[in-house]
């Protein structure tokens, strides 16, 4: 059975930081490029940061120099750390794992990340 499963997240206040994991079981995690998306209430789901099997990563222009998204395959586990953290950081956060070549793409069920001002 698949499952991505998150954990980490919940209420902090502005200009703190939260460290979100990700474990996945099922898969051969190293077969895949890892993701962090979030959604926040009335808006589409963005991509956050990225990380393939290799290590190379990228970030949304809006959380460069703030986030980091790091990942441990011995572990099968990508996570994302999140330092001065804004109000507009408000989102429920998914991990999402894409196979390299074939055509599986699978989502955690999301945590919810609250930041106060």
């Amino acid at each position: 059975q698949v499952q991505f499963v998150e954990s980490g997240g919940g209420l902090v206040q502005s200009g703190g930081s939260l460290r979100l994991s990700c474990v996945a079981s099922g898969v051969t995690f190293s077969n895949y490029a890892m993701s962090w998306y979030r959604q926040a209430p009335g808006k589409e789901r963005e991509l956050v940061a990225a990380a393939t099997s290799t290590g190379d990563t990228n970030y949304t222009d809006s959380v460069k120099d703030r986030f980091t998204i790091s990942r441990d395959n011995a572990k099968s586990a990508v996570y994302l750390q999140m330092n001065s953290l804004k109000p507009e950081d408000t989102a429920v956060y998914y991990c999402n794992g894409k196979h390299n070549w074939a055509r599986f793409n699978h989502w955690g069920q999301g945590t919810q990340v609250t930041v106060s001002s």
